[in-house]
């Protein structure tokens, strides 16, 4: 439905299955436009997570992976899996895009590896019970659905107790400024706690695009629900003499608010 043009977009509310649904068609769409911007920076087989520049090869926050099985959801192109693979890493990609994971078999041959893809949506993962180690997402899945707690209660069925679980989000501060890297950027303009989401409306009434803010309580909230412990927050500093802008994501906003939230969590026992 490629005729079915925009005719609205902003803070909307929209009906939740709509909203939810409209991620896949979304970026089947525009999954060889987003690469085309952002490909470069996040290359064919490296694993970034976020604008900010934060590369799992330093950070190292999924820690030591020898031996482990690991699960990356809302993979895109399935960079940081790709990444993982020529690490020696057992690992598993899953997207919701069909057109994105076209992009990673492309990306695949490019690079002369295999990763292991599967087209899945996050809320209904494929997998037994304890399959996995090690989960992750970097921007996936979780800012494109209402109902967030099914990603993470999916994730720790999948997970081993004590399995790990990293993801890193918009930084839920940056709701209340408007989407702009430069000086206009820095000033409030919406309730940090108005929760309707950010969507795009087409000219026969589908949504086109949904994308849904949770406060930093709401993500612990639905972490602790689900049987995670917060091991830590990560909120990435702008790097010095890093110019580039993704998005609402620059020097000048990110010299003073943070753009990215990473969780690092594990599995505990199950919620009483």
């Amino acid at each position: 439905m490629s005729d079915d043009h925009l005719a609205e977009a902003g803070y909307l509310d929209v009906p939740s299955s709509a909203g939810g649904s409209a991620g896949r068609g979304w970026w089947d769409d525009n999954a060889d436009e987003y690469l085309d911007e952002h490909g470069t920076f996040l290359g064919p087989a490296d694993f970034c997570w976020c604008p900010e520049g934060v590369r799992e090869k330093d950070a190292r926050l999924l820690g030591d992976l020898t031996g482990l099985r690991v699960l990356e959801v809302g993979s895109g192109a399935a960079q940081c899996a790709r990444w993982l693979v020529g690490e020696g890493v057992e690992v598993v990609a899953t997207d919701v895009s069909a057109g994105m994971l076209a992009a990673g078999s492309r990306y695949d041959g490019e690079v002369g590896r295999t990763t292991p893809m599967i087209q899945a949506d996050a809320r209904a993962l494929p997998f037994a019970d304890s399959s996995f180690d090690v989960a992750f997402t970097a921007f996936g899945a979780l800012p494109f659905v209402p109902d967030a707690e099914r990603v993470h209660a999916e994730v720790a069925r999948v997970l081993r107790p004590g399995g790990r679980w990293v993801f890193a989000v918009t930084h839920p501060i940056r709701w209340a400024f408007p989407d702009d890297p430069g000086e206009a950027g820095l000033t409030a303009t919406r309730s940090y706690f108005d929760r309707t989401p950010y969507a795009e409306i087409a000219e026969s009434g589908r949504v086109l695009y949904a994308e849904y803010h949770r406060t930093l309580g709401d993500h612990v909230a639905e972490l602790v629900a689900a049987g995670f412990i917060l091991e830590r927050l990560v909120e990435p500093e702008w790097p010095v003499g890093h110019d580039r802008t993704w998005g609402g994501w620059g020097p000048v906003r990110g010299a003073r608010l943070p753009g990215t939230a990473i969780f690092v969590t594990h599995r505990g026992r199950p919620p009483q």
